[in-house]
């Protein structure tokens, strides 16, 4: 095996910003470690695009809202590849009910599912990212609906707390990393496009609507977020640290 120049962890990469990171950070002589929770046929149609770059593509599964789950799979790429250099904490999902009618169970899923979930894996990932020095990363997707609250605008009570979480936690863990010049930071998407094939949680016609919000009068594209995790991944962004970076169109917030 040839010497590698990172190891990339994505989680949630079978479709959307997950997938368009994956392709954003393929590069040859770097390994790529795609997370889906279950569905391995899109992540595995993700690592056709990443082997055509030159870089390595594995699959691992997991369900991130079961504790443990995090460490499993960091063990699991730390021991096969004796490093691991890139943590992407992307996994996630939107739960667009009021407060009042959520109940126990689910808040308990969607915290987690994201913000438990990252700080799993900075947990596991810790040495290993302070091992890599300068070239440690780690970068939680949050998402808008944790900044912005207004009459018109989408509300996800319990989505935005658990992306709230996320966004604190970077931001308390780069201060730890720091003096290895390793780094830590959140991108907040705002409305983006979802794959034709995708779950969502507005209905199309809302989407339609929403778009007149933002500023720049459309969604985003995965791929404008997937440029955003790679420029805060790579060299260029090695002074930015426990930063939220807003990827949003112009959405006030």
């Amino acid at each position: 095996m040839p010497s590698l120049q990172r190891v990339i962890l994505i989680t949630g990469a079978s479709s959307g910003i997950g997938a368009a990171t994956a392709r954003a950070l393929a590069a040859p002589n770097a390994t790529l470690v795609l997370h889906a929770r279950k569905n391995r046929a899109g992540a595995e149609k993700v690592a056709e695009a990443v082997r055509e770059t030159g870089a390595e593509a594995w699959f691992l599964a997991g369900d991130l809202a079961e504790p443990g789950t995090a460490g499993r799979l960091v063990d699991e790429i730390t021991g096969k590849f004796g490093r691991l250099d890139v943590v992407v904490s992307n996994a996630g999902f939107a739960d667009r009910r009021p407060i009042g009618e959520v109940d126990r169970a689910a808040w308990d899923a969607s915290i987690a599912s994201m913000t438990s979930a990252f700080y799993e894996f900075a947990t596991a990932a810790k040495p290993w990212l302070i091992k890599a020095g300068a070239g440690g990363r780690m970068v939680g997707v949050s998402s808008f609906v944790a900044h912005a609250f207004a009459r018109g605008l989408p509300s996800f009570p319990v989505s935005a707390a658990a992306k709230a979480g996320v966004e604190a936690l970077a931001r308390a863990f780069a201060v730890e990393i720091a003096p290895s010049g390793g780094t830590v930071n959140c991108v907040a998407p705002g409305l983006i496009e979802k794959d034709a094939d995708a779950h969502v949680a507005l209905s199309r016609d809302r989407m339609a609507q929403m778009s007149s919000l933002v500023p720049m009068g459309r969604y985003g594209k995965p791929t404008e977020v997937a440029a955003t995790i790679a420029f805060l991944c790579s060299p260029a962004a090695s002074y930015i640290t426990g930063q939220t970076i807003h990827v949003n169109g112009g959405v006030t917030l």
